[in-house]
C-alpha cells in the first residue's frame, strides 16, 4: 500500500518471544507511510501476531482474527494480515475458514510482511529491523535463540518454530547495547531453552559465556527466563552467582514432579535431578527466587502421580508458580497417548496446587515485612505507584504497591510494611 498516512494496528498475542517478533516488524515499518494506532477501529491495516501454543491461546488468536475480519466486512479496514505461530502451522486451514485475511505469514517473515505492506523490496541480507518497543520504555526482552531441540512429548514449539538457532554473541550484544542507549534499565533474556544457548553455534558457546559479556553492560537488572532444569549446569549457576547485574531470580519450568510422568514427558530429569538443581541454585545464590510452571492432567496422570507432584511442590516451596492443564497438541508425541484425565479433574488438580502456592507465597511475602528493597516503578498514579523487586518479572509475578506517586521507570528503595500472597505494600525511604 502506498497511500499517505495509512493507520496500522498491530495486535500481539502469546509469549514474550512473539512480542519481540512484533517489535521487529514495527521497527521495520518505522520509516514507512504507516502511522501506528492502538485502536483497531481506527486502522486501515491490522496485523495479528498469533499464538498457536495450547488450545486457549489458539481460540484467542482465532477470535481476534474474526473480530478484525468483521471490521473488514464493514468497509473501514482495507487490509488484514496474520502472522505468527498459528499462521505458520495452519495457513491453508485458516485461509479457507477466514477468507477476509489478505495474507498469512510465519513468525520470522518480517521482511516479507514489510514488503507486502509497503510495496518496497527488502534484500534478504538486510540487517534485522531495529525493534520498536511495545513494552514500557524501562524494560525490554532480549531474544537470544529461536526454536528448540528438546522434543518434550507435549510441546509443539519445535513444530512451529523449528530447531534451535542461537544468535551470535556479537549480534546479541549489539542489540543489548542499543537497548541500554534507549534507556532500558531491565533486560529480560529469553529463549525457548536459554540454558542450551549456543550449543548449535560453531564454535560452541554457552549461556555462561553470554552472561559474562552481558555483565559489561551499563544496566541495573538482567533477568533470565526459561531455564531447562536438565541443562542448568554448575557453570551457569556460578556465572549467575558471580554477576552483579543478573537478578537473583530464575524462571525454570519443571512441568511435573512424578518420575513416571517426567519420563513420559521426555524431560531428561526425574524428581531427584530437579531437587538437586534447586538445591544447587539456593546454595550458590541464597536469596534467589525460583519461578516454575507445571502441567497437570497429562495423559495417564493418576491420583498417585498427582500426589507425588503435590508433595514435591510442598517440599520445594517454589517462590513463584503457574499451572497449566494439559492440552493435546497436534503432531506431538503425546498426541498418541490417551488424554484420559477428565477436564473437571484437571481443573481440580490445578486449583489444589494454586491454593497451596498461595499459602507458600503469603508466608514468603510476610517474611519480607520490615525489610527495604530496591524497586523498579512500572506504573505511576496520583497517590500510589506499582513496581517490582528484582525477584519478580513483569506481568506474571508479584508486585509492590508503593504509597507514593513516583516517576515511572525509576528505581526507589521501598520499606515493606505489609504483604499478602500477591503483593508487598510499603513506602519509599
Amino acid at each position: 500500500m502506498s497511500d499517505k498516512n495509512q493507520k496500522l494496528n498491530l495486535i500481539s498475542l502469546g509469549c514474550a518471544k512473539a512480542l519481540v517478533d512484533s517489535e521487529i516488524l514495527l521497527g521495520g515499518l518505522k520509516n514507512s507511510n504507516f502511522d501506528i494506532t492502538q485502536e483497531p477501529e481506527e486502522a486501515d491495516t491490522i496485523v495479528v501476531n498469533t499464538c498457536g501454543f495450547l488450545d486457549m491461546a489458539r481460540e484467542e488468536s482465532i477470535e481476534t482474527i474474526l473480530q478484525a475480519a468483521e471490521l473488514k466486512k464493514s468497509g473501514k479496514l482495507k487490509q488484514l494480515v496474520v502472522m505468527g505461530c498459528l499462521s505458520e502451522r495452519y495457513p491453508e486451514e485458516l485461509a479457507t475458514e477466514i477468507p477476509e485475511v489478505d495474507r498469512f505469514f510465519g513468525s520470522n517473515d518480517h521482511k516479507q510482511i514489510a514488503s507486502f505492506l509497503t510495496g518496497k523490496e527488502f534484500a534478504q541480507d538486510d540487517p534485522l529491523f531495529y525493534r520498536s518497543l511495545m513494552t514500557p520504555s524501562h524494560y525490554a526482552y532480549l531474544k537470544i535463540a529461536e526454536g528448540c531441540d528438546n522434543g518434550c512429548s507435549f510441546c509443539s514449539i519445535p513444530i512451529m518454530r523449528g530447531l534451535q538457532k542461537s544468535r551470535g554473541i556479537d549480534s546479541i550484544m549489539w542489540e543489548a547495547e542499543k537497548l541500554v542507549e534507549q534507556g532500558v534499565k531491565e533486560m529480560l533474556v529469553i529463549a525457548q531453552d536459554s540454558t542450551s544457548y549456543g550449543w548449535d553455534l560453531k564454535p560452541k558457546k554457552y549461556l555462561s559465556d553470554l552472561i559474562l559479556e552481558l555483565n559489561n553492560l551499563d544496566i541495573d537488572w538482567i533477568r533470565l527466563h526459561y531455564a531447562h532444569p536438565a541443562h542448568l549446569s554448575q557453570r551457569i549457576i556460578d556465572s549467575m552467582a558471580e554477576s552483579k547485574r543478573v537478578c537473583r531470580y530464575l524462571d525454570m519450568p519443571i512441568q511435573h514432579g512424578s518420575d513416571k510422568i517426567l519420563k513420559s514427558m521426555r524431560r531428561g530429569l526425574g524428581q531427584e535431578g530437579i531437587r538437586n538443581r534447586v538445591q544447587k541454585l539456593r546454595k550458590a545464590i541464597p536469596e534467589i527466587r525460583i519461578r516454575t510452571t507445571l502441567i497437570v492432567g497429562y495423559p495417564g496422570e493418576t491420583d498417585d502421580h498427582f500426589k507425588e507432584l503435590y508433595d514435591f511442590i510442598e517440599e520445594m516451596e517454589f517462590d513463584r508458580l503457574g499451572v497449566f492443564t494439559y492440552s493435546e497438541e497436534e503432531g506431538t508425541l503425546a498426541e498418541a497417548l490417551d488424554d484420559n484425565v477428565p477436564a473437571e479433574v484437571k481443573n481440580n488438580r490445578k486449583a489444589a496446587i494454586m491454593d497451596m502456592q498461595a499459602s507458600i507465597s503469603s508466608e514468603k511475602n510476610e517474611a519480607m515485612i520490615g525489610q527495604t528493597f530496591k524497586v523498579l516503578v512500572d506504573k505511576s498514579g496520583d497517590t500510589v505507584s506499582v513496581g517490582r523487586t528484582e525477584f519478580d518479572s513483569p506481568e506474571i509475578d508479584n508486585i509492590v504497591h508503593i504509597k507514593a506517586a513516583l516517576p515511572k521507570g525509576e528505581f526507589v528503595n521501598v520499606k515493606v510494611e505489609s504483604a499478602n500472597e500477591f503483593e508487598l505494600i510499603g513506602s519509599p525511604i
